[in-house]
């Protein structure tokens, strides 16, 4: 079994990087906390750490276990907080991956439901690639994953896609670049300056399959991962930038131009869980709100 002491001990030279600082940490000797860490590498037959000039580095064994040390010990916190807090006050965790190809604008409308049930929640936000994150549910550290496609199918995890919203694709501007275009949309985007997502996100290749079929070539002047801050250029004139219509009335204090909408590019978001039948509390307010409402008052 076990020492979860040592794993503990473990886990502060990790954090710390050094055997002196962690021993000051946890009221022990160097000495011994050196000894205390060689026991617990000599019981798991493995090397946890190595040595890099006078500073401890964790080899590749090591970070895994420091990953399942640092779960372990947040599970172990919020236990204890469980088990000493009143039970009417006692909340859930719900553990979401948030892709971090999803706006955090859709993201927080989407997981809003969550802070209105009647039994308390506590949402916990991780952002991450899709990549990372499935391989973080299919080991139950996650109870939903959000993201802007459905589960891939070359993907060997166990898992369900739940459609929560559908939306068409406005381009937007600022009023001084929008004066300086010719034509009627689209063709006012050939030659005019492009802000796109990154290769990671769906709507790129549907952004530049749907450019090509309109004979369309503008200037891509940057490209982003976060859709956050290809608004942000976008706000300063940097260039023109697609974003859901689903959410133009949270920009219209931005005082930006709709050039058009288009509704040859749909962009999809996704919940995917391990429940083929939602069954999570959570999960299931998420998916209901989005189907009852969310397309209409977003």
């Amino acid at each position: 079994m076990l020492n979860y002491k040592h794993l503990h001990y473990f886990y502060t030279v990790a954090k710390t990087g050094s055997i002196v600082k962690a021993a000051e940490k946890l009221h022990l000797t160097p000495q011994t906390l050196s000894g205390q860490i060689s026991q617990f590498e000599d019981r798991l037959k493995v090397s946890l750490f190595r040595r890099a000039g006078r500073r401890l580095e964790l080899t590749e064994m090591g970070r895994t276990a420091q990953s399942y040390a640092e779960e372990i010990f947040q599970i172990g916190n919020e236990l204890e907080q469980v088990l000493r807090s009143p039970t009417d006050n006692q909340s859930t965790p719900f553990r979401v991956g948030i892709a971090d190809v999803v706006p955090k604008t859709i993201a927080q409308k989407l997981l809003s439901p969550v802070l209105n049930l009647a039994t308390p929640v506590k949402l916990i936000c991780r952002e991450d690639s899709l990549d990372h994150l499935l391989a973080d549910l299919a080991l139950h550290k996650l109870d939903m994953v959000l993201a802007d496609k459905p589960l891939p199918s070359h993907i060997d995890i166990k898992g369900y896609s739940h459609p929560l919203l559908e939306s068409e694709i406005a381009f937007m501007a600022t009023a001084d670049l929008a004066q300086t275009l010719k034509g009627e949309f689209p063709q006012c985007l050939n030659q005019a300056p492009l802000l796109i997502p990154s290769d990671e996100s769906v709507l790129r290749s549907l952004l530049l399959r749907w450019l090509e079929r309109h004979e369309i070539q503008p200037k891509f002047v940057g490209e982003f991962d976060d859709s956050a801050l290809m608004r942000a250029f976008g706000e300063t004139g940097a260039g023109i930038f697609p974003m859901l219509k689903a959410s133009l009335d949270s920009q219209q204090a931005l005082q930006l131009v709709t050039l058009g909408v288009t509704n040859e590019i749909k962009e999809r978001y996704f919940a995917i869980s391990v429940e083929r039948k939602v069954t999570h509390p959570a999960v299931r307010a998420i998916t209901e709100h989005a189907q009852e409402s969310l397309r209409a008052t977003f």
